[in-house]
């Protein structure tokens, strides 16, 4: 499995609704890919604060849209011509 392949299955794998090959897969991937560790560590990470409620601040708008702005350009940018 490749960086690419984990991410487009990556919300499945997060919610366990991926078959198990597939999991196995994607389980070897991350033990020897510290950047994929560091995203799926960060979404859990990220989830389980919202659900928790325990979210900090509101970021001001102006930031908040630069780095939403910044978001999609980048993933246009590395996904745009994959559908």
């Amino acid at each position: 499995m490749r960086c690419e392949q984990l991410l487009r299955i990556l919300g499945d794998y997060i919610d366990g609704e991926i078959d198990p090959q597939m999991c196995e897969l994607f389980e070897r991937h991350m033990a020897q890919c510290p950047r994929c560790q560091v995203v799926v560590d960060t979404l859990r990470r990220t989830i389980a604060l919202y659900r928790e409620g325990e979210l900090v601040f509101e970021m001001p708008l102006p930031f908040r849209e630069r780095l939403h702005q910044a978001i999609r350009q980048r993933w246009q940018e590395k996904f745009g011509s994959q559908k």
